[in-house]
């Protein structure tokens, strides 16, 4: 559905009338097409004290393919090397290095702020790297014209396993998200052919693919080079086929809460699975004294017991092959929650507690990782059914000031989805503009 106010505040008389108004001011962003594959503009590289990180770093920032440099009067991108800040006095040199600088951000542009784990053995050093993370959400909040600002935590000793997120980071892929804490581990990246293509040769699985986010998520995996098979209820067959067919997937008409939906997803994918993507969901909302026991049932059974069920089935077969990708599908509600959706925001809570417990026990048992993406307000057809007021509510309430598309949610799984992003594991990823609510 258009955002008819964002399209008004691009205009001479509307952005006149909303700066005297005070009223939110979204800035159109640039997301990823042919035409527009990466930022315009340089990226700039600085350093907040001494960090043994600063060579490595420098190389891999020429990977993104923007040209990095130290001083730039209009930059694309600025990352900020904050690894070596250990105590509050050397917080001083994160004011010193932005402050300058931050007014020239070009539009749409992107600040990283790189820091490392807050050590559970020195509380001055976590004192200080924790602080990052407050700076980061609140730069996040203030910093307009469609920019981004992210806190990525990387292991100093495997800097090169940082490569394919500061090449989503730096991209238009990006555009939605903001505001986030992305932690890395020092696992060895898998290898990546052609970054074209980085799904290539590879067999990806997308429940709930037969529209909406679903829908677009299989696309950009196909996109990336992914075989994808599209998975729906039966009762979405024509849809389903349609969205198969454009992509060249294969369609497999499927309740992923029958007992035998991981015997079929296995027969579908006699090769195993490379990407396996919990998408399906669904709301049945009511207040909680208003809601019947089979109105609860059914969202938890299909947005949490499926998603646990069908995982572990399919990791005791082996048919998510070793090398392999798990994401599912949070959401903004299981953080902050929302008024009539205690099921939907349980079960979405859910998800996240799954993420973070069988992460690392799928990577050591299995060489899988395990993520989510926590969409907030995505412009679907649902979105568009909720009225007027609290849609345009929806879409203000965050850094952005505007909702976000079934697109951002794709991206975003398309690069936890990489064979490179080995060392992104057990992360849940809000796309949601930096909501105003939740942490």
């Amino acid at each position: 559905m258009a955002d008819r106010y964002l399209h008004f505040t691009g205009t001479a008389p509307g952005r006149f009338l909303t700066r005297r108004l005070g009223l939110p001011q979204p800035a159109p962003l640039r997301r990823w097409s042919p035409r527009t594959p990466a930022l315009d503009g340089p990226l700039l590289h600085l350093t907040a004290g001494d960090s043994a990180a600063t060579g490595e770093l420098g190389a891999l920032l020429a990977a993104t393919g923007l040209d990095v440099t130290a001083r730039a009067e209009r930059p694309a991108g600025i990352v900020l090397d904050a690894t070596a800040v250990d105590t509050p006095g050397k917080l001083a040199g994160v004011h010193a290095a932005l402050h300058p600088v931050i007014r020239s951000l070009a539009p749409g542009g992107r600040v990283v702020v790189l820091g490392v784990r807050p050590s559970a053995d020195d509380h001055h050093q976590a004192a200080a790297q924790q602080a990052l993370e407050g700076f980061v959400r609140s730069l996040g909040k203030e910093i307009g014209g469609g920019a981004t600002v992210q806190l990525l935590r990387i292991a100093p000793e495997a800097v090169g396993a940082a490569e394919s997120t500061l090449r989503f980071l730096f991209s238009p892929r990006s555009a939605y998200i903001s505001g986030q804490v992305i932690e890395l581990t020092a696992a060895v990246p898998g290898p990546v052919a052609d970054w074209t293509a980085p799904l290539a040769g590879r067999t990806a699985l997308v429940t709930g693919a037969a529209r909406g986010i679903g829908a677009s998520v299989a696309s950009v995996l196909a996109r990336d080079g992914a075989r994808v098979i599209c998975l729906d209820v039966p009762g979405t067959g024509d849809e389903l086929a349609r969205t198969a067919d454009a992509l060249g997937a294969t369609a497999l008409p499927l309740d992923i809460t029958a007992d035998d939906a991981a015997e079929r997803i296995a027969a579908a994918a006699p090769g195993g699975l490379d990407v396996l993507v919990h998408n399906a969901g669904i709301t049945r909302d009511r207040r909680l004294a208003n809601m019947p026991a089979e109105r609860w049932a059914s969202v938890v059974d299909v947005n949490l017991d499926s998603v646990l069920r069908t995982t572990d089935a399919l990791l005791k077969a082996g048919t998510v092959n070793r090398g392999g990708r798990i994401v599912a599908t949070a959401s903004i509600a299981g953080i902050a929650g929302n008024n009539g959706q205690t099921n939907y925001a349980a079960s979405k809570a859910g998800i996240i507690g799954l993420v973070r417990a069988l992460a690392p026990r799928a990577a050591a048992d299995h060489d899988v990782t395990v993520n989510a993406v926590a969409p907030g307000f995505i412009e679907t057809k649902m979105t568009a059914a909720v009225p007027l007021l609290i849609r345009e509510a929806g879409r203000r309430m965050n850094s952005l000031a505007q909702g976000g598309l079934p697109v951002d949610v794709a991206e975003t799984t398309a690069w936890f989805a990489q064979p490179a992003s080995t060392a992104v594991n057990g992360q849940v990823v809000r796309v949601c503009g930096q909501s105003l609510l939740g942490a």
